[in-house]
């Protein structure tokens, strides 16, 4: 009855201050129509995947000025990080990069460089708003869809455009009109370059056009890694990233499915980072945003990760792994597209389903042989999709174009 009354309550302020009026992630002057945009001619460039197609830019060789248009980011997103990884890399080639943060609300970027500067302290990019101008730049790479909007309809002419995909962003929503736009960020004239084959596989499929290059999906093998145990110390618990308000990666699964799994084994302790959560009915313990050094050591004390994701494939299955944790994840085509290590642990994706898998693997035998069997596989670390990423761009950048400017082909904006 409390909870019904408190609902009600909550409902109620939410009417009266207009707080459930759906709001846009992008200003509406940024909303580009890919009618409105004429058919721009590509410079094809090549890259370890084959012939790919670059917007037309002027040629360039030598050290170039890139921008990179993102969101604010938040300590420990996982996007982000893979970002910058691109970034870094072009900034290790000796070129000069520009990261162009993109605030629908607020032009100042001062608190966010902050947050920059302490939780990604090797890039050296600048940091500008996105709406304050782009210009004296080579290339530009929007990072998700709200940004690709805002980079087609915002870039100086002459530019090489690109968007650098790390999901099918239209399963973020229901079918609707924010589905529809970030559908259409696809068809805004940008050269699409998907990270990892699954997604390119998807954009055939629902767009009836694949992304124009595609990069290796990697994992941190350098910061994720099996760590020498503590005399007497034996792995034990499970852990589990919470994201509360993004569905696409199961928080109400997992938290059912935890809750199932402390039944079965309440000897288990289960360890929560990411968000902080409260009012579960079984004990956990919290420890809130960590490092990636703090996280690899808690992979390195537990048996096994619930890693639940019902588009892309986050960035955890792989980091588990690589530090010899078990990670125990949801049937979905698409994750398990692209991740086919034979140490993961693919269930139904019921609470039931998941909790009986972790149960398993905690109750299995060898658990620190089998660790150490997991962690000393090789796997792909992320210098193969840095290296792919840059060599794209420098050659697009490079390539010779006797092609218009990009603003006598580019239409208005809506």
């Amino acid at each position: 009855m409390a909870r019904t009354v408190a609902a009600k309550v909550s409902d109620a302020a939410v009417d009266a201050w207009h707080l459930a009026e759906p709001g846009l992630p992008l200003r509406e002057e940024d909303i580009v129509d890919p009618g409105s945009l004429v058919e721009q001619s590509r410079v094809p460039v090549q890259s370890s995947v084959g012939p790919v197609q670059s917007s037309v830019g002027p040629a360039r060789t030598g050290s170039l000025s890139v921008g990179w248009v993102c969101t604010p980011p938040a300590p420990g997103s996982g996007g982000h990080t893979t970002f910058f990884r691109m970034v870094e890399e072009m900034e290790e080639r000796g070129h000069h990069c520009t990261l162009y943060l993109y605030d629908a609300n607020d032009d100042d970027t001062s608190r966010h460089e902050q947050t920059i500067r302490s939780h990604w302290p090797a890039l050296r990019a600048g940091v500008r708003s996105a709406t304050n101008g782009m210009e004296g730049v080579d290339a530009i790479v929007a990072s998700s869809w709200p940004t690709a909007h805002v980079t087609a309809g915002r870039a100086p002419g002459g530019v090489h455009l690109f968007y650098f995909i790390q999901d099918y962003e239209p399963y973020f929503y229901p079918r609707g009109f924010l589905y529809a736009l970030a559908e259409d960020s696809y068809r805004l004239g940008l050269t699409n370059v998907a990270l990892g084959g699954m997604i390119g596989e998807v954009m055939q499929a629902e767009l009836g056009e694949p992304p124009q290059a595609v990069v290796p999906f990697g994992c941190d093998t350098g910061t994720y890694r099996l760590l020498k145990p503590s005399p007497g110390n034996i792995r034990a618990g499970v852990v589990y990233y919470a994201k509360r308000k993004i569905d696409r990666r199961g928080y109400l699964l997992a938290r059912l499915a935890l809750e199932r799994f402390h039944a079965l084994h309440p000897e288990q302790e289960i360890h929560i980072y990411g968000d902080t959560v409260t009012g579960w009915d079984i004990p956990v313990t919290n420890h809130g945003n960590l490092t990636p050094t703090e996280l690899n050591s808690l992979y390195n004390r537990t048996i096994a990760g619930l890693a639940i994701s019902f588009t892309n494939v986050s960035l955890v299955p792989g980091e588990l792994l690589a530090a010899g944790n078990v990670p125990v994840l949801n049937h979905s085509a698409f994750a398990s597209g692209l991740l086919r290590d034979p140490d993961a642990v693919w269930a139904p994706a019921t609470p039931a389903g998941l909790a009986a898998a972790l149960a398993e693997v905690v109750s299995a035998p060898g658990i620190e042989e089998r660790a150490q069997a997991i962690a000393g596989r090789t796997r792909l670390d992320w210098s193969s999709t840095r290296e792919e990423f840059a060599r794209l761009l420098e050659n697009a950048c490079a390539s010779m174009s006797h092609l218009p400017p990009l603003d006598s082909l580019r239409g208005g904006r809506t």
